[in-house]
């Protein structure tokens, strides 16, 4: 008896599959064929929640109906014959466990899963009347959060990393990135306005009177330094934490104590984080599409340090 999950309910075959259905949207995008294009995109989104799924454990993915499946996501094969949730199942369950992905994200969710069914299983032609800007845009938010909660990136994902993409295809996935980025901050301004007026000034008010210190909890990780940015989402006072990309001396001072230099640092930006409204932008990209300071410089003065001399004595 086999005691492994099978590729059918495997996050890892789940996720693989779901990278060569995208790539596949995307030729179809490059190649003006919409309707194809929105197609291979929908499985590839019913896959990839599948994986994020599977990742916790198989059985929240095993049709829970069919005893079968429930043996195989325990690691117990009786049979081939392996079924899975729906898409609407699914869609429910990803709502439960990724935070930002909520009942309008769903029902976006259940909308690309219905017309892809419709598409399937009947004469008409559901995504020929989709509006292709809008949909795009909400597709790859949708994405978007269910990879950050598996821990992926949208790069790797869509394999624009890879040298021997096509051109047009990492031009198409670059477009995409842009599209999600925009989402995640009218997402996140729209959860901010829906707050009371009197909130919503004493928010701005506080954030005003505070310092990057005051949030010791706000970035997960110590960084080089950190400068002020208005939140491209509620114009709060929000910070991004960078890395030294490299340094000048600017000047040198002796004294009777030894030899001091005044030094320029500059800094690249790589997360931007706003503790009011939440928002959360990762990386040289996405600071870069948000149109956010991806710069920081300072200056500091400190004791010129000589190497030790040898061969001399």
């Amino acid at each position: 008896m086999n005691y492994d999950v099978p590729p059918a309910l495997a996050s890892s075959a789940l996720y693989s599959k779901s990278q060569l259905y995208i790539q596949r949207a995307l030729v179809r995008q490059v190649s003006d064929e919409t309707d194809e294009y929105q197609l291979w995109a929908s499985l590839a989104l019913e896959l990839l929640g599948k994986s994020a799924l599977s990742s916790i454990h198989p059985s929240l993915i095993a049709d829970p109906l069919h005893y079968q499946s429930l043996f195989a996501a325990s690691g117990v094969t009786v049979s081939t014959d392996i079924k899975t949730i729906t898409a609407k199942t699914l869609f429910e369950r990803l709502q439960h466990l990724v935070k930002p992905f909520d009942a309008k994200v769903k029902d976006f969710c259940n909308q690309v899963a219905n017309r892809r069914n419709a598409e399937l299983h009947s004469g008409d032609a559901p995504f020929a009347a989709t509006r292709a800007e809008k949909w795009d845009a909400e597709y790859w938010y949708a994405v978007d959060l269910i990879l950050t909660f598996q821990g992926q990136t949208f790069e790797s994902w869509l394999g624009t990393d890879d040298a021997a993409m096509p051109k047009d295809i990492v031009a198409k996935a670059k477009q995409a990135k842009l599209q999600l980025v925009n989402v995640r901050i009218q997402r996140t301004a729209e959860v901010f306005k829906k707050l009371k007026k009197r909130a919503k000034q004493k928010a701005l008010r506080d954030a005003e009177l505070k310092a990057f210190d005051d949030y010791p909890r706000l970035f997960e990780h110590y960084w080089d330094a950190s400068w002020e940015a208005e939140c491209p989402s509620c114009t709060a006072k929000a910070f991004v934490v960078g890395e030294l990309d490299y340094e000048d001396v600017i000047q040198t001072q002796g004294d009777e104590y030894g030899v001091w230099e005044t030094v320029q640092r500059v800094y690249s930006g790589s997360v931007f984080r706003c503790p009011t409204c939440g928002l959360k932008l990762d990386g040289y990209d996405e600071l870069t599409l948000a149109e956010l300071p991806l710069e920081h410089s300072d200056t500091d003065e400190r004791q010129m340090e000589y190497e030790p001399q040898y061969g001399n004595d």
